[in-house]
């Protein structure tokens, strides 16, 4: 008997041997193209794109006053994004949030497709400080949609930057008003999406009908429940954002601008001056970058960002190596500095007992309506599988 006769004989077989198959590919494919990734970047095209000894002979001009600003700055960096998880989770301290921050970031930087374990550790972490799922979700929810959602408009400034700076006419001025325009755009919709359950109701709709329509011409299905998901996104968060948007809003600026000046100050460091690079062309270029880390072609957009934001500076008129050792370092100091911070910390939460809590112990607050399990039923050994809120991406790394 052939294969393909003993296929046709026996189809549930066939299918469960592809399903097997496929289920290999998704686990051994993503961390083989991040490998392929990796090494062309590092090992094939910046060695063509530069030569490595000027590169270091760059860094190795840097005063010890230059480093040690540039330390200082990146330290500052990964503290702004504890800012944003105490505003996001009332009752958080900002030593459980630098614990849950800096071992999730190591995670994302880590593991293919870290994010989703990031999240999942960030979960565990609540839980066992007592937090509720409810809150413990809606902190997750909210700081990564203003997160994703400051990365979404930070091109859109920088572009708008860029062109106001060319003169009061002609395109340039017509383009920032209208990536000003954009913005504020996006702005209104979100505050109808949190003005009424109505006004949730229809946005669900309307976006869900936009969706269809870029949809069909490829054939896919339509979807279907937005305005289901847009109204349980107002109820759950509604009340917490009316309180705390404001602080939200600012420790996330503040956190993705602290990043956007770790760049900055390495490119000034290296000799790169504002007559060959200014500032407004660096956070254009730095805010594209970061938006291809949306991707997780790998962990924690390793060689992506490097590759982006080489070119990007370099055709911009940064001499090329100095670009490359600014990149290099402002790379290290923001991806691979939070990885041995986050293995401390979450060495930190396996060991330390003090924070811990019960189930539902932590202080109740009125900004976040939980539903807090019973003990028996939260302290057994299978517990509910966590939310899956919106990715955060690495918190603190470029």
């Amino acid at each position: 008997m052939t294969e393909s006769t003993a296929a046709a004989a026996n189809p549930g077989r066939s299918q469960a041997s592809r399903a097997r198959w496929v289920k290999l590919a998704r686990k051994v494919l993503p961390p083989l193209l991040s490998l392929a990734i990796v090494a062309l970047v590092f090992w094939k095209f910046l060695p063509q794109f530069t030569s490595l000894s000027a590169v270091w002979a760059s860094i190795k001009a840097m005063t010890w006053l230059e480093l040690t600003t540039l330390a200082l700055l990146a330290v500052w960096n990964l503290a702004t994004y504890w800012f944003v998880m105490v505003s996001t989770m009332p009752g958080l301290t900002y030593g459980q949030a630098a614990v849950v921050t800096q071992s999730s970031t190591a995670v994302s930087n880590t593991v293919p497709g870290g994010g989703a374990i990031g999240i999942g550790m960030s979960y565990a972490m609540y839980l066992s400080w007592g937090f509720s799922r409810s809150r413990a979700s809606v902190s997750l929810l909210i700081s990564g949609v203003w997160n994703n959602f400051a990365k979404l408009a930070m091109p859109v400034l920088a572009l708008a930057l860029l062109a106001l700076q060319g003169g009061p006419s002609g395109g340039r001025l017509v383009a920032g008003l209208l990536g000003v325009a954009g913005l504020v755009g996006a702005v209104v919709l979100f505050g109808m999406l949190l003005h009424s359950h109505e006004a949730a109701t229809r946005l669900g709709l309307v976006a869900a009908r936009v969706a269809n329509a870029l949809r069909r011409p490829f054939g896919r299905a339509p979807v279907h429940g937005w305005e289901r998901a847009t109204t349980k996104f107002r109820s759950r968060t509604v009340t917490l954002l009316k309180a705390r948007w404001h602080w939200i809003t600012l420790t996330t600026l503040v956190s993705h601008v602290s990043l956007y000046l770790v760049l900055l100050l390495a490119l000034r460091h290296v000799g790169i001056g504002e007559d060959k690079l200014g500032w407004a062309e660096v956070l254009a270029i730095f805010a594209f970058a970061r938006l291809l880390t949306a991707i997780p072609f790998t962990p924690g957009g390793l060689g992506v960002v490097e590759f982006a934001l080489i070119t990007g500076l370099s055709a911009a008129g940064g001499p090329r190596a100095a670009v490359a050792a600014a990149v290099l370092v402002f790379r290290a100091l923001t991806y691979v500095l939070p990885i041995p911070i986050g293995l401390g910390t979450y060495i930190f939460w396996r060991r330390n007992q003090s924070w811990r809590r019960p189930p539902g112990g932590a202080p109740r607050t009125a900004l976040v309506a939980e539903q807090v399990e019973p003990p028996a039923r939260a302290a057994g050994p299978a517990a509910a599988p966590a939310p899956t809120p919106a990715p955060t991406a690495a918190s603190s790394g470029g």
